[in-house]
């Protein structure tokens, strides 16, 4: 086969697998005795194994097929869910996602995997400790049969099936020892089983038997109508059968050890109500087949994100046509053209919202991968730390949602390194002595909003000072008059961000100035809450989609500038009165604020061609708590505009985030009120 072909699927396949297996092993290490997540971690292994058998990635398959040996174990409840257990299978899939990663980044998958091989071959050998399978049925007629388990709902489909007169029957089926075909076999096998009857389970698994991964004997347990001689010489018509061997199980033994079994656990509840409950589980599970069934019905299609970028980019060009053919429609005041160009309005209005609503993806993507890392990091620094993510079907645009992830590892890491206690100091404290850290996405608006906060021993604020002012960021004198607020600000100055200064500075600031980059240059911004002994939280606040973006126009003497609708508060026109001057800056008097002056004709630089008079237009924007009065000639009102990139020749001109393209093909900047606010 072509493997470029299906390279690309391989890989985001393998990607989505290795992350099911990482959230469902996060689940199984909660609840060990779940064996339906045993079940879905084995499925995405079998699944990845499969695939990468298919493409020749064969120490992939190989890793993944002995990993499934262990699960298998654990789902037949022979080998124990332990902790040491976990950080081998946590290991193994490690290593998958090292081999997928290389093969994404062209190479051949190969690592050196011997030693968790090993771990995993011990662990499958019994090296670890093992429990005997619970709930196996009593010992029967054969007593190899009584290896075989059933779990609740096997219980109650044989019973139910004996009220209806089906005689349920424990099968052993051997082989030849000269068979040639074991798998072809088992199929034959079962075609015949379900000609007389429903087979309801096979040890070891049908997949195994498929795999002819077991020796030369395998059982089956049917329900069936017929009788078991019958069953044997239909089975033994196969050829390369030894022996089949039939036991009828034991209905009555069954219920009374399933009572027996109850009443231990809940000695108030009477057989009668332990059947009625078995019936209504079996009603439960029902409906969540149908929801199965439901949710495969949906009808998806997984689409390049370069084509999908391709077609904002077509959009992009027929929103800034959109605008010249309204500015056009407007100068020929032509009803007809009119009535056309505000339908066509109307219908790229719809059309945009679906485009942009197929590039919005849950953070959840993001997210997914947080838990491991939490929990590896807090076994590093011998921490006890429970992350609680709400939120995370919360949807960003995908270009958002890939920049995202390396600035939220940077909070986390931040949070688990220095926000949270050691436990022994927790207690001391008179806390739990697991850390706890929640990790929220929610909407705003047109914004996202995402939070990570910690309940540790909070900010040392006198120790950010203390290395602020010997890092020369700000003075000693003015220290004395900054806020709580002003103090935890400093932690994104870059100053702050060095090596030396981590540990000095009860931890926080280590880099968090990059982080703070990063979510600007993504028209958002972070702030930092925290109150001593009781945590942190940082706060992110992001715009949904880069691309195309409400502003209010504006004049600044004959040019024209566009200012995000996000970052503005509200519009005014002030008396030259008004004005008043403070530490050699003009301020005004806003609602009680004293907010700065930033007269944009002189700060971008442009040739004055009008006359200034007695009354000011200003635009009141904000950074966080910050807030400006930007002075413009006047407003020309509110528009949806393309953001264009000024490209890599331009990329430092401050305070400048891009352009666009007006109706009337003018271009015009568009002002970044981040970076004009510091």
């Amino acid at each position: 086969m072509e493997r470029n072909q299906y390279l690309e699927m391989f890989i985001d396949e393998s990607t989505e697998h290795l992350q099911a297996m990482n959230t469902n092993l996060l689940d199984l290490e909660k609840n060990p005795q779940d064996l339906k997540i045993v079940n879905e971690i084995f499925r995405s292994a079998h699944t990845l194994k499969g695939m990468a058998a298919t493409m020749g990635y064969d120490d992939l398959a190989s890793l993944t097929h002995q990993m499934e040996n262990v699960l298998d174990g654990i789902r037949n409840e022979n080998i124990e869910t332990t902790t040491k257990l976990m950080d081998v299978v946590f290991e193994s899939v490690d290593d998958l996602e090292y081999m997928v990663n290389d093969i994404a980044d062209g190479g051949e998958g190969k690592k050196d995997v011997t030693e968790v091989v090993a771990k995993l071959e011990q662990i499958e050998n019994g090296e670890e400790t093992t429990n005997e399978p619970s709930g196996s049925l009593s010992p029967l007629n054969d007593s190899e049969a009584a290896e075989v388990s059933y779990d609740d709902f096997e219980h109650t489909v044989i019973r139910q099936s004996h009220e209806q007169g089906f005689t349920p029957m424990q099968i052993r089926i051997s082989l030849r020892e000269d068979v040639i075909l074991k798998a072809a076999r088992v199929f034959m096998v079962f075609e015949v089983l379900e000609q007389v009857g429903e087979v309801i389970k096979s040890l070891p698994a049908v997949d195994k038997l498929e795999e002819e991964d077991f020796d030369l004997s395998f059982d089956v347990t049917l329900v069936t109508k017929t009788g078991a001689e019958e069953v044997k010489s239909r089975v033994m018509k196969v050829s390369e059968i030894e022996d089949v061997q039939i036991t009828e199980i034991n209905v009555t033994d069954i219920d009374n050890e399933e009572t027996a079994n109850t009443q231990g656990d809940s000695p108030e509840i009477q057989p009668a109500e332990v059947k009625e409950e078995a019936e209504n589980q079996l009603q439960v599970k029902q409906p969540e087949k149908d929801e199965k069934v439901s949710q495969a019905s949906n009808k998806t299609i997984r689409v390049n994100i370069d084509r999908l970028d391709s077609l904002m980019n077509l959009f992009e060009e027929l929103v800034i046509d959109r605008g010249r053919l309204e500015q056009i429609s407007k100068d020929m005041k032509s009803a007809e053209l009119t009535e056309t160009v505000e339908h066509m309005s109307r219908i790229s209005g719809d059309l945009q919202n679906i485009i942009l609503n197929m590039r919005m993806v849950p953070v959840e993507q993001v997210f997914n991968r947080f838990p491991r890392m939490v929990r590896g990091l807090a076994k590093d620094l011998n921490k006890k730390i429970r992350l609680e993510i709400i939120g995370a079907e919360t949807e960003l645009d995908r270009t958002v949602i890939d920049e995202i992830g390396d600035p939220l590892v940077h909070l986390l890491r931040n949070s688990i390194d220095h926000g949270i206690e050691m436990p022994a100091e927790r207690k001391q404290a008179g806390k739990n002595d697991e850390g706890h850290i929640t990790l929220k996405a929610y909407h705003s608006g047109n914004h996202v909003f995402i939070e990570v906060a910690d309940d540790g021993s909070g900010v040392n604020r006198e120790g950010v000072l203390r290395k602020a002012i010997k890092s020369g960021i700000v003075t000693e004198e003015n220290s004395h008059s900054m806020t709580d607020r002003q103090v935890y600000e400093l932690l994104f100055s870059s100053g702050l961000s060095t090596t030396d200064v981590i540990s000095d500075v009860s931890g926080r600031g280590v880099g968090l100035d990059v982080v703070k980059n990063k979510i600007e240059s993504l028209g958002g911004n972070v702030a930092v809450t925290s109150k001593p002994g009781q945590g942190t939280t940082f706060s992110i606040q992001l715009p949904l989609t880069l691309s195309i973006i409400s502003v209010m126009l504006v004049e600044v003497q004959k040019e024209i500038y566009a200012i995000p609708l996000s970052s503005i508060i509200e519009t005014a026109i002030i008396k030259k009165d008004d004005i008043m001057s403070a530490h050699n800056q003009k301020v005004i008097d806003f609602r009680g604020s004293v907010v700065p002056l930033i007269d944009l004709t002189h700060f971008f630089e442009v040739p004055v061609t009008k006359d200034e008079d007695d009354y000011y237009s200003i635009v009141i924007v904000r950074k966080g708590e910050k807030m400006a009065a930007l002075v413009v000639n006047s407003f020309i009102g509110q528009q949806e505009i393309v953001l264009k990139s000024l490209g890599n020749y331009l990329n430092s001109v401050f305070a400048i985030s891009g352009a666009t393209i007006l109706g009337n093909g003018q271009v015009a900047l568009i002002v970044d009120c981040n970076a004009l606010i510091k």
